[in-house]
């Protein structure tokens, strides 16, 4: 590699959200629908693709447990890999359904899906009162801290510094601007507004290449490494190469996020991932060396 930028996903890479935004969609679904998937089944949804963005992954979890109240027999396993073979994400998942279900039992469970509801709910548990009330714009219904203050801090200073020092850094991430600013202050990583892609930004969503390819184009640099923790990151890596033969970009995953030990370095290998590293802490001696 001979690098000249480094985009950075913020979740599972800059600040560890198995506390937050994890474990808002299993609360989530629990207190709208009584019942809710496990912790480890957020990360099959995750490698089936298309949900970098987390509300919709909350939806689709809770469309899962309502089938299984209207007579859907599949394991989660099953569901998930359903939805990778539909080409993933929240649409996937609604045509399992269908295709699953006979169509009074997908009627009933269409009717009683309440994404507005789910939503609101994550983002109460997720920002906590106060929070919820400057972003949301609305009075929240519990008064809570929020899970959001619970986001240890993965990038060392000594990491940011170095990335900082030596390369352009941009972010890429499936957060809305607010909670990315947030999360950007915390690490101490100032990133200019003209080089970050938030869910606020671009319609498509991971694993599509335009952000990253705009994003290397606005560098002006040759050759890019993405740095993430899904499998989406990588796949948005191997998207842009395509996209823009006249770069080279390489998506780096990271075993931060729900992608961990050797079964997560399998995984990344087989998306095409030209490295694997513990953590984001790893990637500048990864760079230098490369070189």
């Amino acid at each position: 590699m001979n690098v000249e930028s480094v985009v950075l996903d913020v979740d599972g890479v800059l600040v560890d959200v198995a506390d937050s935004y994890r474990r808002a969609i299993l609360e989530s679904v629990e207190q709208v629908y009584g019942r809710t998937i496990r912790r480890d089944d957020i990360q099959r949804f995750k490698d089936a693709g298309g949900f970098n963005n987390d509300w919709e992954l909350t939806y689709a979890a809770a469309l899962y447990v309502l089938a299984t109240g209207e007579g859907y027999r599949n394991s989660i396993d099953g569901f998930t890999d359903a939805i990778a073979v539909e080409g993933g994400g929240l649409e996937a998942a609604e045509a399992v359904v269908r295709a699953d279900l006979e169509a009074t039992a997908a009627q009933r469970v269409r009717d009683r899906w309440d994404r507005e509801g789910l939503r609101d709910v994550f983002q109460q548990l997720y920002l906590g009162a106060d929070l919820y009330r400057a972003l949301e714009d609305g009075e929240p219904e519990r008064e809570t801290r929020g899970f959001i203050h619970d986001e240890p801090v993965i990038l060392d200073a000594e990491t940011r510094e170095h990335l900082t020092e030596r390369y352009d850094v941009g972010i890429l991430t499936g957060r809305p601007a607010a909670e990315a600013e947030i999360a950007l202050e915390r690490v101490g990583l100032e990133v200019p507004l003209e080089h970050r892609f938030t869910m606020d930004d671009w319609e498509e969503g991971k694993p599509h290449p335009r952000a990253l390819t705009t994003l290397a184009e606005r560098f002006d640099a040759d050759e890019v490494a993405f740095v993430g923790d899904t499998l989406d990151d990588i796949r948005t890596a191997v998207n842009a190469s395509e996209a823009d033969p006249d770069r080279t970009y390489h998506g780096i995953g990271v075993l931060t996020g729900g992608l961990t030990g050797e079964e997560g370095r399998r995984k990344y290998e087989a998306e095409g991932a030209s490295a694997v590293c513990e953590s984001v802490n790893e990637v500048p001696e990864l760079l230098e060396s490369s070189r």
